[in-house]
């Protein structure tokens, strides 16, 4: 899984085809490491099909702030560079997956 590190990473994953899910996150946030096995699982399995990034939110907070992060762990689920779907807190895999699922339909 990549990690994001400026807006140009974040351009440059946004002028993909695939839709993308953004994982905002901190390296001292407890629900944000006890999510990441999870991003980082889904990230393989949907591999080619949706573009799985990290976002640190204390070396990027440019992106935090556009957009508007207030709590993390924050997921976006973008398509066609619009945020169809976003949660904040840890999910069950399952529910990941669904709305994963929902971005490639």
């Amino acid at each position: 899984m990549k990690t994001i590190e400026n807006i140009t990473d974040y351009d440059n994953v946004m002028g993909q085809e695939n839709p993308v899910l953004l994982d905002f996150y901190a390296d001292w946030c407890g629900p944000c490491q006890s999510l990441l096995p999870t991003v980082e699982k889904l990230s393989q399995e949907y591999k080619g099909k949706v573009e799985i990034q990290k976002v640190n939110v204390d070396q990027n907070r440019e992106l935090a702030a556009k957009f508007g992060i207030r709590s993390i762990p924050a997921l976006f689920f973008m398509k066609d560079a619009e945020i169809v779907d976003r949660v904040n807190g840890v999910l069950p895999e399952s529910v990941l997956r669904e709305k994963l699922d929902a971005l490639l339909k």
